[in-house]
């Protein structure tokens, strides 16, 4: 073998493959498989995902499928989708920002203190009713140089008065304002889509107004006012809702910040934008980057300056997205999600615990919350390149479909007066209400599988014990979570626990050898505990003359049929008509039922799963003819 010549690229090697070529092969698998009989683009067509929001995923992209270069700029510099600044996160990496909830200010002190002596590096501290109370913030802060440590305060409908605290408490600890960095978190337009309350929201955008006056004049470090999208993200919303809800939040207060007095650019950095970081993470990535682009956009037309028009952003794990049952796999999902965040160019980053879903998170769970920062940002080095993600075609398409899909949603708010018109008339609230109950379709049929939950479920898990953590603002748009149907069913699951002492059960009636039966039993089983149904698999296998007495020696309810089509087609009538006489209440059967449908029927099989089916009906349906409130 002789040394590569430094006149011949290595791959000169290989002969040029074409897409055709490519389609050509995908033809050949996708005839082995059976799933498709599809030539040329319609083979490629075949392997196409679809997302939400009317974009497709293909399965191969290549230069030509990249937007003009151009577009995405250089970082630093308009329109910043590559990143805010010209460093990036390459000097200090991003900032660190840890949640804290807890009411009483005391123990929200020493959490405080644990997380800036190990890791984080701003907080954000929920103040009035959602968290610590207003005359208490001193104690909350205790200890903290606030000249270091940058805070961000997060009081709902009081921030005016959290604010007042927060200058205050700089000027009794003699800091001046002018050292301090953070944001005073004052959002009117959140608060009413979180408390559906538009009664003072002029009152509230004055108070916002003059806030942020203060600080252009006396904290260039501190913003005013923060543009969550995290209401219309927890809702349900999809990605372009989202960003085109906070582009239209974000002009909202453009306006009525320069009709206050500020310019442009300095109503421009007045405002911290915050989105939802998924553990779908080519999507947080492409979000936040077509984020920055398009209120790039947004702050040109005003009339911004170049430098004017980045957007400073705060990503957070989402809440929709984690679990209740088996919350350990939530560090996993904050991982991706913290990790796409910080590849996308996100300037702050919260990793909620992985308990956050069940009250107030535990020492153990904020500690791996910032630690699973401080990996990303120590060891993994994510941060010491500039935008990672750029220049791959899939991203780069992907950020400019979302961006367009987002801007078209922008312009329908704007037609319709505006963020606070929508959200008064419900436009908002019906848009992401019907974007939610198509995602919740998918979740039932478990087309979008949530692991420990829908997915490899585990009935004997001990229950995660949480101190309860202080009630959401409602009122406004609703709250959602991905887990919440199968959360349902495993809440009546445990009230019949706790009533008889067992759970609901189901018999897995296998027919035929372990080589024959045992997918389809190890399917439907999955299935069952899902909504936290007991399966039953023994003995390993049934006929019809045993069937009877093994359905009534489990002590279960119901009972399943699992084995292959062609066992099906010689013992299933018989073994399920015996298991109707043997007091079964209703009788499933693992796997399509094809041509035969009508026999199964007759025979006492009452429905019949499969990969695809409606999950939660088929779930919701057997604890009802179990009698399971």
């Amino acid at each position: 073998m002789t040394a590569q010549s430094p006149e011949l690229p290595l791959a000169a090697a290989f002969p040029d493959a074409d897409r055709e070529q490519w389609q050509r092969l995908v033809e050949g698998v996708l005839r082995k498989s059976g799933a498709a009989e599809a030539t040329g683009a319609a083979a490629e067509d075949a392997l196409t995902t679809a997302l939400e929001d009317g974009i497709r995923v293909r399965p191969l992209y290549t230069a030509e499928d990249a937007p003009d270069a151009d577009a995405a700029g250089r970082p630093g510099f308009p329109p910043f989708v590559r990143a805010g600044r010209a460093t990036g996160s390459t000097v200090a990496g991003w900032d660190v920002r840890q949640r804290h909830t807890d009411t009483d200010a005391r123990r929200a002190n020493e959490a405080v203190l644990a997380d800036l002596e190990n890791g984080v590096t701003s907080l954000w501290l929920a103040v009035g009713d959602g968290g610590v109370p207003v005359t208490e913030l001193a104690t909350a802060l205790d200890g903290v140089y606030l000249d270091l440590a940058a805070v961000a305060l997060d009081a709902g409908a009081d921030f005016a008065a959290a604010a007042d605290a927060w200058f205050r408490l700089c000027d009794d600890k003699g800091v001046a304002l002018s050292e301090t960095a953070g944001t005073l978190g004052a959002d009117p337009l959140g608060v009413l889509a979180r408390t559906g309350r538009a009664d003072d929201l002029a009152g509230h955008l004055e108070a916002a107004a003059g806030l942020a006056r203060r600080c252009a004049d006396e904290a260039p470090r501190t913003r005013a006012l923060a543009v969550d999208a995290l209401p219309y993200h927890e809702a349900g919303g999809s990605t372009a809702e989202e960003l085109g809800c906070s582009l239209a939040t974000g002009v909202a207060y453009l306006r009525e910040l320069t009709a206050a007095g500020l310019g442009v650019d300095a109503a421009c950095a007045q405002l911290e934008f915050r989105y939802a970081a998924t553990a779908d993470q080519f999507l947080t990535i492409a979000k936040l980057r077509a984020a920055r682009r398009l209120w790039s956009r947004v702050a040109e037309v005003c009339g911004a300056s170049p430098a004017a028009r980045a957007q400073r952003q705060h990503a957070v794990t989402s809440t929709v997205m984690t679990t209740r049952r088996d919350p350990w796999v939530n560090m996993l999902r904050t991982t991706v999600a913290g990790l796409s965040a910080g590849v996308g160019g996100a300037d702050a980053v919260t990793v909620l615990p992985f308990d956050a879903a069940l009250g107030l998170p535990d020492a153990f769970a904020r500690r791996i919350a910032r630690n699973t920062q401080s990996i990303l940002l120590e060891e993994s080095h994510l941060s010491k390149v500039i935008d990672p993600a750029g220049g791959s075609w899939y991203v780069e398409r992907l950020t400019d479909e979302l961006a367009r899909a987002a801007w078209g949603w922008f312009q329908e708010i704007e037609t319709a007066g505006g963020q606070a018109a929508a959200l008064g008339s419900g436009m908002v609230g019906e848009r992401l209400a019907s974007t939610w109950r198509k995602r919740s379709e998918a979740l039932a049929h478990r087309r979008e599988p949530v692991t420990g939950v829908s997915e490899f479920p585990f009935l004997a898990e001990a229950p995660v014990e949480r101190e309860p953590a202080p009630a959401p603002a409602g009122g406004g748009l609703p709250r959602v979570r991905r887990d919440e149907a199968y959360e349902a069913l495993r809440a009546r699951s445990d009230a019949h626990l706790a009533a008889t002492g067992s759970r609901p059960k189901a018999f897995l009636a296998a027919l035929g050898p372990a080589a024959v039966h045992t997918a389809r039993a190890t399917f439907a089983s999955n299935l069952l505990q899902a909504g936290g149904v007991e399966p039953v698999h023994d003995p390993v296998s049934v006929d019809a003359e045993s069937a009877a007495e093994a359905f009534t020696a489990s002590g279960a309810g119901i009972a399943c049929l699992c084995s292959s089509d062609a066992l099906y087609a010689e013992q299933a009538a018989e073994v399920a008509a015996a298991l109707k006489a043997a007091g079964a209440r209703q009788v499933l059967l693992a796997g399509k039922p094809g041509e035969r449908r009508e026999a199964y029927e007759r025979a006492g099989v009452d429905a019949f799963v499969f990969a695809g089916c409606d999950a939660v009906g088929v779930l919701s349906s057997a604890l009802d003819v179990m009698e399971v409130a």
